[in-house]
Order: structure tokens, then sequence, then C-alpha cells
């Protein structure tokens, strides 16, 4: 039942709803850490993608078939837009995500992602002629000081600073993407229902995925990875990617998508503490006061009430 829609969220399921939406947060931040382990392997951002995808699948997969027999079932124009924003959102976004990452630290891939709301809220300025108050402005000063704080520290720890730089504006850009898919997907989230709609998008974006690897790769070269890449693949599709987007959408149906994203703002220091102790990152000042800025950032713009609802970054 959806409580937040009827207006009736008992404190227990408000507290549920804040627990869940948390809990997926910090899966998610385990999927940067997940990944920089598999890159350990010797593999890349191409192999990476294609063991997530052929990981998640089935899963997105069997969410389509459950939905598809309940209405409102997406017409052919739906389709349509389904497969272009799939391929924008998720299959573009997450290549250019997983390269980017590949350069830098994983507290900043995170963080970088964390900036989705103010590109939505970027994009509404720019083609929509939406007004931005003073206190988004603000919010907006917040996020980005907070990021240049931590491109800052990157560039101090790693040096090489054409790497980082190309690393961030990858990621940055998958960001943009992202958040673009947000905005052209808004009327479609509400009609069809954020789960649905998502499923659908995930499953386009994991076949073109599975089907460029032929082109690119041969395909034996999957079957002789070693057992440990699998296990961690398998870990990323699962558990860091699909199991924690429907853990955030039945958050958001039972507390709403506002106080399910302040929720999810544990994600970057999460990234920060798993990347410490699995990676072995090191978390400075400079890191701490920009993870908070950026988070400061995002929960100011929680108080626009017109844009899409963030989801979970896959």
């Amino acid at each position: 039942m959806n409580t937040f829609a009827t207006g009736t969220v008992l404190e227990s399921d408000y507290r549920a709803g804040v627990v869940l939406a948390g809990v997926g947060a910090v899966l998610l931040s385990g999927k940067v850490v997940l990944v920089k382990l598999l890159y350990q392997y010797g593999i890349d951002a191409i192999d990476v993608l294609a063991l997530r995808m052929l990981t998640a699948l089935p899963l997105f997969g069997a969410v389509v078939l459950w939905t598809w027999r309940t209405p409102p079932r997406p017409t052919r124009a739906d389709l349509l837009r389904i497969g272009g924003l799939g391929f924008l959102g998720y299959y573009v976004a997450s290549m250019l995500d997983l390269i980017g990452l590949q350069y830098v630290s994983a507290g900043l891939e995170r963080m970088i992602l964390f900036l989705t709301p103010s590109f939505v809220l970027l994009i509404g300025i720019v083609f929509q002629g939406r007004r931005v108050c003073g206190r988004q402005w603000l919010s907006l000063a917040m996020a980005y000081g907070g990021i240049a704080l931590v491109v800052l520290h990157d560039l101090h720890l790693f040096g090489g600073s054409r790497t980082i730089a190309l690393g961030s504006a990858l990621i940055a850009l998958s960001a943009v993407l992202y958040a673009t898919y947000l905005v052209l997907s808004e009327d479609l989230m509400l009609r069809l229902g954020a789960m649905r709609f998502v499923a659908q998008t995930m499953c386009v974006s994991s076949l073109l995925g599975l089907l460029q690897y032929p082109i690119l790769r041969p395909v034996a070269f999957l079957a002789e990875l070693p057992a440990a890449v699998w296990w961690l693949a398998l870990a990323n599709g699962l558990i860091c990617t699909a199991l924690p987007v429907f853990l955030t959408m039945i958050a958001v149906r039972r507390i709403g998508a506002g106080a399910a994203a302040q929720a999810g703002m544990i994600g970057p220091a999460s990234t920060l503490m798993l990347a410490a102790a699995v990676l072995g990152e090191a978390i400075t000042p400079i890191q701490v006061l920009g993870t908070a800025l950026v988070t400061g950032g995002v929960l100011t713009l929680g108080s626009i009430r017109r844009l899409p609802p963030i989801e979970p970054r896959p």
C-alpha cells in the first residue's frame, strides 16, 4: 500500500522507509568499490559493463514480465521513448562513468554523480525557463565548491592532472546525461510507475551492453575470467545494482521521493568509508569538507518541489 500517496504515513512505515532508502544508498556506494576491485584483474570498462548487465538483466527482466500483466502498459510510442532513454540514461551514461572511474578515486566519482539533482536544476534553467531563487544558487555553489575541493585533493594525491581531469569530465558528462534522462522521463515515470519504468529502461541498457561485447571483444574471454571476477560481478549486478534500485523504489512509495532522497545522502560518506576500508583510499579533512558541502548543497535542493524525483543511480 502506498501510504505516502494516501497521506497516512505511520511512524513505523516512515522509519522503515528511511532505513530502506539508507540501505539502498549504501549498497549503491559499494558498486564503485567493486568496480575498482574488478579493474585490478586487468579488465576494462567494456568488460565490467558486460558483466554487470549480464548479472543484473535476469532480475530486471523478471520485473518487466511480472509488471506487464497489469495496466498501465506502455504504448508503441512509449516503448520507443523507453528505448531511447535506456540508451541515453543508462547505457551511455554507465559506459562514461566506468571509463572515468579508471582515472579518479571512488569517493570523487560518487560525489560527482551526486550532483545529478543540480544538473536537473540547471537543465530546467537553460531549457525550461525555470526561475531560481538565491537559496538555490547557494546550494549550487556549495555542491560545486565541494567537488572542486575533492578534485584538488585527487590532483595532489595522485598527480597527473590530465588523467584526473579526463576522468572527472567523463563522470560529469555521465551525470549530465542521467539528469537529462530524468527530465525527459518524468511523465513516463508518473504514468507507468517508477519501478516498472526503471526495469524496462534497464533491460534496454543491459541488452545494449551485451550486444556490443561480441563486436568489441571475443566472447570466449569472459569464460576465461577467474571465479573471483564472476563473484565480484555477481555482487555488482545484483547486490549493488538491482537490489538498491528496488529498495529505494519501495522507500519512495512509503515516504515519498524527497524523504527517500534525503536518506540517501549517506551515499558519498559511505563510499569514502568503504573505499578506505577495502581499497585503502585515504580520508582527508579536505575530502570530509568536500563531502559535507556537496551533501549540504543537495539537501538544500530538496526544497525544490517541481523537480522530478531523483531515482537511485544504478
